[in-house]
Formats: structure tokens, C-alpha cells, sequence
């Protein structure tokens, strides 16, 4: 099966494909991983990211763990399966929609272990449920465009922080779908783009993807955000999320809760536009998202260039979290919510199930 260039991961010939996110810019290339451990690696160091792109290469993974598996009862397969599942969510914590992935598939496999289907059986059943959640995050982002697509109606410029777009997901993007779906109502829409310390997805992604996809943008350090703000040259905001707390509290990449108290002072909507795999209902709050903390050495170096003294004391939070509050509407494959986000977040997970 030939590689597809447009997709960030895919299911090609029993192996995971993906785009290695830490050669862009400069390199577009492909990865194969033929083993769940390389599944795992491509997640820890950021070959693949974006919470929707690393719940089908997770969901992937496990399907993978299966191919390569030996065993020749469901019920060991399953096992090894369930495995896998372990070793890919402890991974990356934070972003809810990797274990989400994980589980679909082990759900699936093990209903068809249930009924007393052979380990084949199992094994096809796992690779198709991860191929058809790659379909599904597609059919979603595109939904979760047409949703926000008027929301920048009569706006010229918008900010987003660090990359929600095609490379994100599947194909598609979350936030930059929505910037998508709006640029064709709104030609002349603009994007600042924050450059997105310290690994630089702003700079290095998000700016490439606009450019390819023809829609003006510029790149801005971190901190001038504010500043365009109170001059009047922001006229919305809008970020992906790779855990929604029931209530609403957003955790997205370090830097968005920053950006979300500038546009609440300025007033400036503050738009998360995130599938509903990505609101974990089972969390109540932002307080209690567990926060991944990096390598230091992510802040200490870029590209292998040291830029701090040697031993400096660095820390390195993912994410960070966005209380419910500053957020002026989560826009979801169903519609745009709004407060109070926990009623709102519950009838929609309700309706999608």
C-alpha cells in the first residue's frame, strides 16, 4: 500500500506510518514503526504529537501488538494487547484521547474474543477499529471546522498557540480547521501564530501548514500576544486541548492559560475547539489533570545548541490549564458550547454515544 502524504499517521502494509514532525520544517519523511515499543518512542519524543494524532497512533500501536503476536489463543493475544495499551498511555499522560485511543481498540478485540471468535478474528478486529478511528478523527475535524466556521466572521486576525492542525490529527486539524473552514468565508483572514517555547510548534508547524495551505500568517514570540491585543490587531483566539476536565478547565500546551488571561483582559473571545474524545468526564477539573513534566534538556538546548549556562535549573511543563471561566466557547464535531461547560459537556457526550 503507498504511503499517504497527506495523512500525519496510517495503517500501511501491518506497520504505523507517520510524518516525523521533529524533521519539519526543513525535511518532510515518513517513519515506519513495525513494533509497539517504536509506537512508543515516536510519542515520547514528539515524532508524532497533537492529542487526535497520538489517539490513532496509539489506537494503532495496540493494533500493531497484535500483527506481531505469536500467540495463538484470543485470549493471549488479547492479553498482549492490553499490554501494549499500558506501555503506549504511559507514554504522554495529560492528553486524554491516547488512552481513549487504546481502549477502543482493546474494547473491540476483546468483544470479539467474547464471542468466541479466534485469534485472527481478534487480530483483524483490532486493526480494523484502529483504521476506522483514523476515518472518524478525519470526519471529525472536518465537522469541528464547519461548526466554528463562522465564528470569525467580519474578523481579520486571530492568534493560535502552539500547532491544532493537520498535523495534530489525522488530516485535518481542530483548531486550524476551524481557521480552515472560516478562511473560506473570510479570505482575508490572518493568523498570528505563537511560536510556542520550547520546542517551537508554533513556529516550526503551524506556520509551515498555514503557508502550504495558502492562509497569511505571522509568526510572533510568546509574549507579544498582549501587546497586539490592546493595540486592537487580535480580533479572536482560538487553541486546540488535549484534556477537557468536566467542567470545562482546558489543559493545552504550556503557554495557552497566558494567552487565555490576555484575551480576558482585552476582550477578546477565547474560542478550544477539541473533538469530544478529547473531554474526559471522569476528570472533574483542571486540578486534577496530571501534568507532564519534559526532559529539561528541551529548554536547556534547541536542536542541540545549548541555550542556557551548562546545568541551569529548568523547569518544563507541558501543559498547562485554562479555567473553564476565560473560555468563550469549546468548539466540538456537535456545535459550539458554551457555559456552564459541565451541563453543556455532559449532553454532548450523552447525544454521541
Amino acid at each position: 500500500m503507498a504511503i499517504d502524504p497527506t495523512r500525519t499517521v496510517q495503517w500501511c502494509d501491518d506497520a504505523v506510518v507517520l510524518i516525523d514532525q521533529t524533521a519539519l520544517p526543513d525535511v518532510e519523511r515518513f517513519v515506519t514503526c513495525a513494533t509497539v515499543q517504536r509506537v512508543a518512542d515516536a510519542i515520547s519524543t514528539l515524532e508524532v504529537r497533537g492529542a487526535p494524532a497520538i489517539g490513532v497512533t496509539g489506537a494503532m500501536g495496540v493494533a500493531l501488538a497484535g500483527v506481531c503476536s505469536t500467540a495463538a489463543a484470543p485470549a493471549e493475544v488479547l492479553a498482549e494487547l492490553e499490554t501494549a495499551a499500558e506501555l503506549l498511555v504511559a507514554t504522554r499522560p495529560t492528553a486524554v484521547n491516547l488512552r481513549w485511543g487504546c481502549e477502543q481498540v482493546v474494547r473491540a478485540a476483546g468483544e470479539v474474543a467474547d464471542a468466541g471468535g479466534d485469534r485472527d478474528a481478534v487480530v483483524a478486529e483490532a486493526v480494523r477499529m484502529a483504521c476506522w478511528l483514523a476515518e472518524d478523527d478525519v470526519a471529525r475535524c472536518r465537522a469541528i471546522g464547519q461548526a466554528g466556521s463562522q465564528l470569525f466572521d467580519g474578523c481579520s486576525d486571530v492568534v493560535t498557540h502552539c500547532n491544532a492542525g493537520a498535523l495534530a490529527t489525522v488530516a485535518y486539524g481542530t483548531a486550524l480547521g476551524v481557521v480552515r473552514a472560516a478562511r473560506d468565508r473570510n479570505p482575508d483572514l490572518h493568523v498570528w501564530v505563537d511560536e510556542t517555547r520550547p520546542v517551537l510548534q508554533g513556529a516550526r508547524l503551524t506556520s509551515y501548514e498555514l503557508g502550504r495551505d495558502g492562509i497569511t500568517n505571522t509568526v510572533i514570540a510568546d509574549g507579544v500576544a498582549a501587546s497586539l491585543m490592546r493595540a486592537g490587531r487580535i480580533g479572536a483566539a482560538v487553541v486546540g486541548a488535549d484534556r477537557i476536565a468536566a467542567n470545562g478547565d482546558v489543559a493545552n500546551k504550556i503557554g495557552t492559560y497566558s494567552l487565555a488571561v490576555a484575551a480576558h483582559h482585552h476582550g477578546v473571545p477565547f474560542y478550544v475547539a477539541a473533538p469530544l474524545s478529547t473531554v474526559d468526564a471522569l476528570t472533574a477539573a483542571g486540578a486534577d489533570i496530571v501534568i507532564e513534566e519534559r526532559d529539561p534538556d528541551e529548554v536547556r538546548n534547541y536542536r542541540g545548541q545549548p541555550v542556557t549556562p551548562a546545568g541551569a535549573a529548568v523547569h518544563n511543563p507541558a501543559f498547562d490549564v485554562t479555567p473553564a471561566e476565560l473560555v468563550t466557547g469549546i468548539v466540538t464535531e456537535v456545535g459550539v458550547l458554551h457555559a456552564p461547560y459541565g451541563p453543556a459537556l455532559a449532553a454532548a457526550l450523552s447525544g454521541a454515544r
